[in-house]
């Protein structure tokens, strides 16, 4: 029975000289960076949400992300509800290469929260909403 607890022993600590690498790009996360900012305001409209969030201690930008990014698993935007806490709403963005991949939400899952508003369904929002695949945050 010892002989078969120091096998087990010797295995457990052996075995991982010989897991395999994946060299693999699909795997390799050191060509992507973030940008993380926090969010002071999260607008829904009828093509997507306008976020206002911090570009400086003074200034604040904005920019739109439509519906159709949220939509599928593997899409450009994810919206992640959190619990309370001080560090959302935010928003990060994705870079692999240098070019925009995706962005995540980080939210207030109650939409009567200070952080969710409403704009007037005649506001003009075309300027945000934009044809182009990435995200462009100002500083």
């Amino acid at each position: 029975m010892k002989k078969l607890i120091i096998v087990l022993i010797i295995g457990a600590v052996i075995s991982p000289l010989f897991a395999q690498e994946k060299n693999d790009s699909k795997y390799n996360t050191s060509d992507m960076y973030y940008i993380n900012v926090p969010v002071e305001k999260i607008y829904p409209s009828a093509k997507g949400y306008i976020i206002l969030y911090r570009r400086n201690t003074t200034q604040l930008g904005t920019i739109g992300i439509l519906n159709e990014w949220f939509t599928d698993a593997a899409s450009k935007a994810e919206m992640l509800k959190m619990p309370p806490g001080r560090n959302w709403p935010s928003l990060t963005v994705f870079y692999r290469d240098g070019k925009f991949s995706h962005v995540r939400l980080y939210v207030h899952p109650a939409k009567g929260h200070q952080t969710w508003g409403n704009l007037p369904q005649s506001a003009d929002l075309s300027k945000y909403f934009s044809d182009s695949e990435e995200i462009k945050l100002e500083f």
